[in-house]
């Protein structure tokens, strides 16, 4: 795959028996070792009330990465809008910028916590045609998955209360992200004429991007604005042709971009074998399901501790659209399933999301992927 970057996303996992603290140092450990792998950028994600993750502020981990690192990329996939202000964002990766200038990224995304009503289609129809649940050339579309059961939900609404300002109501996403822009060109200003000017944050050196997980409010954003695009097969696989359809059919020219530009996400494990790749994963849909029940995502656990773990048919019905989904094999299997998945959405990068109970096994998984993507890369 000639001229296709590979990305990394961190959720920054923390490992059944192990703390919050040994995760950040993983984490930070994981991205020098995927500059030196030749990874185009490194994104760390945002959440919140999750035991199993220790990634709750972006920016934060990032400044500590930055200092670690010297080339790779870094940023943010993604700050979630729903719970802060353009102003503090601007100012967050600003500072950042003022000491690692023209390495980062701001990644931005809608909300934290408040799960999705639809399943995103509607849009623009996709490009590529599914048919029985897989597109031409072999990628699996599932059919979408209903967060329907988590609306209401004591956790998801402890989590917004805990979010927000009492009495605070976010702003219209399309609007902020607009702000997000004028503060950083240094061209905002209140319906009164009232400049504002963000020091540091105004000029920064960084490239916004827009993630998502359909054809809605968020592709039409990037669109809109002419900005990068991260389309997310890893979280909401049904809607990834839709997402990128509605992207590419909003996009308007740019300062920054005079065509669309587009990432996809993947969850992955390599290993030297089907077999040893397979029983790394295992621990994976015990995790899905801690998330999707609003339990919060657990320690990632072992695959002894989860295979130990009771499941029902409806347990397996939950998490069935990402388990069927995952990447995992020998880096052969897993390149030939990344290429399909750039083939069928057009995506100018692949952005890779691997978790493991074990951090010698991870480190292990994006060495070998890079290895075998480098290498059809010469061919």
């Amino acid at each position: 795959m000639p001229g296709i970057p590979l990305g990394v996303l961190d959720l920054v996992p923390v490992s059944s028996g192990s703390t919050a603290a040994e995760a950040l140092h993983r984490s930070i450990d994981l991205a020098r070792r995927a500059e030196e792998f030749g990874y185009a950028r490194y994104w760390f994600a945002e959440h919140h009330l999750n035991p199993g993750v220790a990634g709750t502020s972006p920016a934060v981990v990032l400044a500590l990465t930055a200092s670690a690192t010297s080339t790779i990329r870094l940023g943010s996939g993604a700050v979630q809008l729903g719970h802060r202000t353009a102003l503090s964002t601007v100012e967050e990766f600003g500072l950042i910028d003022a000491l690692h200038p023209g390495r980062i990224d701001l990644g931005l995304g809608r909300s934290a916590g408040r799960p999705r009503t639809s399943d995103g289609r509607g849009g623009q129809p996709p490009v590529t045609p599914v048919v029985d649940e897989y597109t031409s050339n072999g990628l699996r579309i599932p059919d979408p998955f209903s967060f329907a059961h988590l609306l209401g939900h004591p956790r998801v609404a402890l989590q917004q209360k805990l979010l927000n300002l009492p009495g605070a109501e976010p702003q219209e996403y399309g609007e902020q992200v607009d702000d997000v822009l004028a503060l950083l060109r240094g061209e905002y200003r209140s319906p009164e004429g009232v400049e504002a000017h963000a020091v540091p944050g105004e000029g920064a050196d960084v490239e916004v991007w827009i993630l998502g997980s359909s054809g809605g409010v968020s592709a039409e954003t990037a669109g809109r604005n002419g900005l990068r695009f991260a389309a997310n097969y890893h979280v909401s696989p049904a809607a990834v042709l839709d997402a990128a359809a509605g992207y590419r059919a909003a996009f308007k020219p740019s300062a920054e971009l005079d065509r669309p530009y587009l990432t996809v996400s993947a969850d992955v494990v390599v290993a030297e074998d089907e077999e040893t790749a397979q029983e790394l994963a295992t621990g994976y849909g015990a995790w899905v399901r801690s998330i999707r029940t609003a339990e919060g995502a657990i320690p990632y656990p072992t695959p002894a501790e989860a295979r130990a773990l009771p499941w029902t048919d409806a347990d397996r019905q939950l998490v069935a659209d990402r388990v069927e989904t995952r990447f995992v094999g020998s880096a052969r299997t897993v390149a030939d399933h990344l290429e399909r998945l750039q083939e069928a959405t057009g995506a100018d990068e692949l952005l890779i999301t691997t978790i493991t109970h074990g951090h010698a096994d991870r480190v292990n998984s994006y060495r070998l992927l890079a290895e075998e993507w480098h290498r059809r890369a010469a061919l």
